[in-house]
């Protein structure tokens, strides 16, 4: 069965709008604190940090399409009008002052716009605040141990297995869950140290624009204030081991109260905290 020109046309153009809606409409199908399905653009943002990191990429990416869409436009002109049948005598030109002054004047300003846009991220990544919650984050083959050394608390985080994931009445993502999470209050700086007890791991936590390295030997720090309450979730970035796949992070933000309580909880030996999963009776270590 043969289709009519016109068919195919409105066919073809039916399929481009639907391209475009759902381009227009990526963030739809991002959710808050993990990866989606399709996700083409960064997760959603939930701290300063990662508003800022997000604004540069998308800078970025507007600056890099249109010198790409320029560069292509010159390539086409030039196979276009200067092709040996369009002009069979070519021109003996070796010198334009101005377009040389020009090709070397504009790329360097536009590297100085965005080494002055990078450079204050990279102040903003690094320039710690006074933190109201300080967490040291230890790398072990292949899980993470938490520490709160101002309160005194400190536990291992394990990814739960499938048979535990199952048990959930709301189970998290695949090969992100975990027995105990991290518990930070809402709008507060947050402090993570890091370091590795036996090789190099990487804390990564995509929606606070935070990934640093854990280093065996070495303390190094990052930070994030949590603008949104819910549950964010991370993984080891490093290429650590075996179980490198294994070791996920999750992080509950809560408001001042639950983290008062959660603190409380922990500090009594109570199994029934607010970062272990509903259903879940795994012990909290201290």
């Amino acid at each position: 069965m043969k289709m009519s020109k016109g068919r195919i046309g409105r066919r073809l153009l039916g399929l481009a709008v639907a391209g475009v809606a759902l381009a227009a409409s990526g963030t739809a199908f991002a959710e808050l604190g993990q990866p989606s399905p399709w996700e083409y653009r960064l997760q959603p943002s939930a701290s300063p940090v990662m508003d800022n990191i997000t604004s540069f990429h998308n800078a970025l990416l507007i600056i890099i399409t249109v010198i790409t869409l320029f560069v292509l436009g010159l390539l086409i002109t030039v196979m276009v009008k200067f092709n040996a049948k369009a002009n069979p005598v070519p021109s003996r030109t070796t010198h334009n002052t101005l377009v040389e002054v020009a090709w070397t004047l504009i790329p360097v300003l536009i590297l100085v716009g965005i080494s002055v846009k990078s450079f204050q991220l990279l102040f903003l990544e690094l320039d710690i605040p006074k933190a109201d919650v300080t967490i040291k984050a230890t790398g072990n083959q292949w899980n993470w141990t938490y520490t709160y050394p101002d309160d005194k608390i400190e536990y291992t985080s394990i990814m739960l297995t499938e048979e535990d994931r199952a048990k959930l009445s709301s189970p998290p993502p695949r090969l992100l869950g975990v027995d105990h999470a991290i518990v930070v209050p809402v709008n507060k700086v947050v402090r993570v140290e890091t370091t590795g007890a036996d090789v190099i791991h990487s804390f990564t936590v995509p929606a606070f624009g935070i990934k640093i390295d854990a280093i065996p030997g070495r303390l190094n720090e990052t930070w994030f204030t949590a603008t949104k309450t819910g549950i964010y979730y991370g993984q080891c970035s490093e290429l650590c081991g075996r179980d490198h796949a294994f070791m996920p992070i999750v992080v509950k933000v809560v408001n001042d109260q639950d983290y008062d309580d959660w603190k409380k909880c922990v500090q009594s030996g109570k199994d029934d905290c607010i970062d272990v999963p509903q259903g879940n009776k795994a012990k909290q270590s201290s």
